[in-house]
């Protein structure tokens, strides 16, 4: 397995930007989320998470990004997700989560 499978990482940006590259999977989610976390904690209110590196998801890819919105929602923060890729945006409508990762204000 290529190490993309294997890891994941938050970047940073400015004005609350952040960057999920790699893989949002059973063995990442954990470390992934509570990374996030305190990456957001750091920020202002309205927070922008571009996905577009993410390279692999599951279920459990989902959660965390469910986890983030809900997290952001509990500190009055503005969560926003852009570039869902296509299997994250598929597992969120099957399990009927979709409208939990839409660009809905937090």
């Amino acid at each position: 397995m290529a190490a993309a499978e294997h890891s994941a990482r938050i970047e940073t940006g400015a004005d609350g930007r952040f960057t999920v590259t790699g893989a949002l999977t059973f063995v990442t989610a954990s470390r992934t989320c509570a990374a996030g976390i305190t990456a957001f904690a750091g920020a202002g209110r309205d927070l922008l998470v571009d996905c577009s590196g993410v390279v692999q998801s599951d279920s459990a890819g989902v959660a965390v990004l469910i986890e983030w919105r809900r997290w952001a929602r509990a500190h009055g923060r503005a969560l926003s997700f852009a570039n869902l890729p296509g299997v994250i945006r598929g597992i969120a409508g099957i399990s009927g989560l979709g409208a939990v990762l839409e660009d809905a204000p937090a």
